[in-house]
C-alpha cells in the first residue's frame, strides 16, 4: 500500500488547481463496498478491510450478483460516490473527515480510503476497483488535500467552518428529501385505500339488507294489527264461517263458540241450556238466600 499524503513536494500534481477547486475530477470505478475499521489509518488496517470485502464480493458473485459501478467525484470539498446513470449521491465523504488514502502496489486496481462517518462517528474503509488507475485516484485526492490546506491557511480557518456548515446543511437537505419521498408514498397508499373503501354516490344501488351467519334476513317483530271499526262505530262482525270446515282426527267439526248458533247443538244439550237460562231468570240461590233478578218483584 502507498499513502497519498506522503508525496514529495517537488513532484508536480496531475490536475490544475482550478479543476479541483471550482469543479471536480470524475472516475468510473467498481464499488466493492465499505466496512467499519478500528483505527483511522494504517496500512494493515486497509489490507484487512480489502480482504474482507473481496471475500464478501466473491460470495455475492457466486450467487449471480455483479459488482456495482459508481462514479467518483473528487474536489477540494471531498469525495462523492454517485450512481453513474441517475447521478444520485450514495455517499458524500467530506475531505476533512478522510484520514487515510492508499492504493495497492501489488494490485493496480484496488483503491481505498478511510472516512469518519458524520452520524455514527465510526471509521469506515471504502474499497474500489479502479481498472488499473488506483494510483492516479490516490494522487488526485492528495492534490485535493494540498489545495484545501492552502485555502485553509489563506482564509485563516474560516473556510473550513463554512464548509462544515454547508456540508451539514446538505446532509439535512438529503434527509428531508428522503423523508418527503417516504411521506408521499404513504399518502398515496392512504388515498388508494380510501378510494377502495368509499362507495361513490348516485350509483343507483339500494342498501343491502343485513343477514346473519346463515345468510338469512333476521326476524323483526311486527306490531299487532288493530281491529277495524265499522262505519257506524260498532264492533266488526265475526269472520264468516268457511263453507268447508276442516275436521279433527275423529272426523268431527271443531267447536267455535263465536260462530255457533242454537241449531248447532244436539237436542239434549239444547234442552239443558234452556233449563239453565230459565234458572238464571228466576233467581240465584247462594247459601239458602234467594235473590230475584226480576225488577217487578223488588229487592229481598
Amino acid at each position: 500500500m502507498n499513502r497519498a499524503f506522503n508525496r514529495k513536494k517537488d513532484k508536480s500534481w496531475m490536475h490544475t488547481p482550478e479543476a479541483l477547486a471550482k469543479h471536480f475530477i470524475a472516475y468510473n470505478v467498481k464499488f466493492l463496498g465499505n466496512t467499519e475499521v478500528d483505527q483511522p489509518k494504517g496500512t494493515e488496517i486497509v489490507k484487512d478491510a480489502v480482504r474482507k470485502l473481496k471475500f464478501q464480493r466473491h460470495i455475492k458473485k457466486s450467487e449471480g450478483q455483479k459488482i456495482p459501478k459508481v462514479e467518483l467525484q473528487i474536489s477540494i470539498y471531498g469525495v462523492k460516490i454517485l450512481d453513474p446513470k441517475s447521478k444520485e449521491v450514495q455517499y458524500n465523504c467530506q475531505l476533512h473527515r478522510i484520514s487515510f488514502c492508499a492504493d495497492d502496489k501489488t494490485d493496480k486496481r484496488i483503491f481505498t480510503f478511510i472516512c469518519k462517518d458524520s452520524e455514527s462517528n465510526k471509521h469506515l474503509c471504502y474499497v474500489c476497483d479502479s481498472e488499473k488507475c488506483a494510483e492516479e485516484i490516490t494522487l488526485t485526492i492528495g492534490q485535493a488535500f494540498d489545495l484545501a490546506y492552502k485555502k485553509f491557511l489563506e482564509s485563516g480557518g474560516k473556510d473550513v467552518e463554512t464548509r462544515k456548515q454547508i456540508g451539514g446543511l446538505q446532509k439535512r437537505i438529503q434527509d428531508l428529501e428522503a423523508e418527503n419521498s417516504e411521506l408521499k408514498k404513504q399518502l398515496q397508499v392512504l388515498e388508494e385505500q380510501l378510494t377502495i373503501t368509499q362507495v361513490p354516490p348516485g350509483n343507483g344501488m339500494s342498501p343491502k339488507t343485513p343477514t346473519d351467519v346463515f345468510d338469512m334476513v333476521p326476524f323483526s317483530a311486527m306490531p299487532p294489527l288493530a281491529p277495524l271499526q265499522a262505519s257506524n262505530g260498532s264492533a266488526p262482525p265475526p269472520p264468516a264461517r268457511p263453507t268447508e270446515m276442516r275436521r279433527d282426527i275423529f272426523g268431527a267439526e271443531p267447536f267455535d263458540p263465536f260462530t255457533c248458533g242454537a241449531a248447532d247443538f244436539p237436542p239434549d244439550i239444547q234442552s239443558k241450556l234452556d233449563e239453565m237460562q230459565e234458572g238464571f231468570k228466576m233467581g240465584l240461590t247462594v247459601e239458602g238466600t234467594v235473590f230475584s233478578l226480576d225488577p217487578l218483584e223488588g229487592r229481598c
